[in-house]
């Protein structure tokens, strides 16, 4: 069985990835506007330098969009239910000073008046915490918290 928590936090995630990808999209669409009406125009060096702006900006958003779907590959690989004795892709990890769930970096979620850090694995504190049981210890820039439950 999910929790309810974790699951309003992977849905949030979801809408983390899915926002970001549209609102890429929309301006590479909006660049595409741009250099079709640059195109139009023929003021020598300024037309040429308009052109050339819009196209490092249209690579700019290209790399941005191989990103997001690349975190979106990673995010379709977090499993929903995961239920474990250890921390690993997918956890729902309480510490005495934090709440987090490892799937994928989208900041602070709130749910239920709860506040947890959607942190992906590879991240500083996802590297400490992977692999560890409920009573371990973590030190993380100086602050040390235990992890009180793993769900």
């Amino acid at each position: 069985m999910v929790s309810a928590p974790k699951e309003q936090l992977h849905r949030s995630c979801g809408n983390f990835i899915e926002e970001r990808l549209s609102r890429i999209q929309k301006n590479i669409a909006s660049l595409q506007e741009a250099l079709a009406s640059e195109s139009k125009s023929s003021a020598g060096d300024k037309h040429e330098t308009g052109r050339a702006m819009i196209q490092l900006e249209r690579e700019k958003l290209g790399n941005q969009l191989a990103e997001v779907q690349l975190l979106q590959e990673r995010f379709n690989k977090v499993p929903m239910h995961r239920n474990s004795n250890f921390v690993g892709l997918g956890s729902l990890v309480y510490t005495s000073k934090h709440h987090y769930y490892i799937g994928i970096s989208a900041g602070e979620i709130k749910v239920n008046g709860e506040s947890f850090y959607a942190i992906a694995p590879d991240t500083p504190v996802g590297k400490l915490l992977m692999g560890k049981t409920v009573g371990e210890e973590v030190v993380f820039n100086g602050s040390e918290f235990r992890i009180t439950e793993i769900g």
